[in-house]
């Protein structure tokens, strides 16, 4: 028997089982993925147990057409969802992947209700509001993965811009995952120094716009489905923050109960995990420019929520 944490991972699609080869890669955790199609499930599974056979890792994957192999989960990760298609907004998936995020929380509750939900499905505020709400769990054992990524994405994007590594740029988005996120431009640094001695306010406005656009630009490109590789390694990163008690402070999308003035809402910000999901909200000290953009984000949150009846 393994003494390693287990995690779930709902749809062996690309994000799902691209997280599911780095947790197996890294010795993370023990895998279970699941699938509606099971045999898709399967096959990867025995495909990624080969793979690891090749990397000398010793790996702990299952898979299954149903739930009750998720029993006993310390995470449960929801990437299961229909995919953006060339021109789609994240919100075109509103009502389709409500209705699976509905089915997938009820078998979390009912199989692993001492787990901890990670959801990437968009839109992905929503998505985690809803698990939230369907799920009864403490808030501290929901959250959404999305401003992991995209800061990531705006550090390449700047990192080409000034010629530095990646390293050397400390970047940070909150708000939504989608056209109203909010780049923290007073708390963007390379070397640890202002980002304004390095660009001028003209090529920032650039570099914010075209990193929100990054994942639509993906998505026309590859025609067929959306960005996979940087969203798993996303999630990678908070999973190895968890299980590993690392309390450290990332962005995500979390419930909150007056944080930054707002009120029964999941949106981007700073958070210290630890091996129980979230330890801290961190509330900056935000310009107003920013405090703007992040209750603008907010309402267009509510109004999609709105949208969406909840129902037991």
């Amino acid at each position: 028997m393994s003494n390693r944490a287990k995690v779930s991972i709902i749809g062996a699609g690309n994000v799902g089982s691209t997280l599911a080869f780095k947790i197996l890669e890294e010795e993370l955790a023990e895998v279970v993925l699941v699938d509606i199609k099971e045999d898709l499930a399967r096959g990867k599974a025995l495909d990624l147990q080969d793979a690891m056979a090749v990397l000398e890792k010793e790996a702990i994957i299952s898979a299954s057409g149903d739930y009750g192999k998720i029993e006993g989960s310390k995470i449960v990760v929801i990437t299961a969802g229909l995919p953006r298609r060339p021109g789609m907004d994240r919100e075109d998936l509103l009502f389709k992947n409500a209705q699976i995020v509905k089915e997938v929380v009820k078998n979390i509750k009912e199989k692993a209700p001492h787990s901890i939900i990670l959801v990437v499905t968009n839109p992905l505020d929503i998505m985690t509001y809803l698990a939230y709400k369907m799920s009864g769990f403490d808030k501290r054992r929901v959250l959404g993965m999305a401003g992991v990524l995209d800061s990531a994405r705006l550090s390449v994007i700047l990192s080409r811009l000034i010629n530095r590594q990646t390293s050397s740029i400390s970047s940070l988005i909150l708000g939504t995952h989608g056209n109203s996120m909010v780049p923290v431009r007073s708390q963007i640094t390379v070397d640890k120094r202002p980002l304004d001695e390095f660009l001028d306010d003209k090529r920032i406005s650039e570099a914010f716009e075209d990193s929100k656009n990054q994942g639509s630009k993906i998505v026309s490109l590859l025609k067929g489905g959306s960005a996979y590789y940087a969203p798993a390694m996303s999630v990678f990163k908070m999973l190895d923050v968890i299980l590993n008690n690392k309390k450290e402070v990332l962005p995500a999308s979390v419930y909150l109960e007056g944080e930054y003035g707002l009120n029964n809402i999941c949106l981007g910000v700073p958070v210290k995990l630890d091996e129980e999901g979230i330890e801290k909200i961190i509330q900056l000290d935000l310009l107003d420019e920013e405090k703007e953009a992040l209750h603008k984000a907010a309402d267009i949150v509510k109004s999609n929520i709105s949208r969406l009846q909840f129902a037991d």
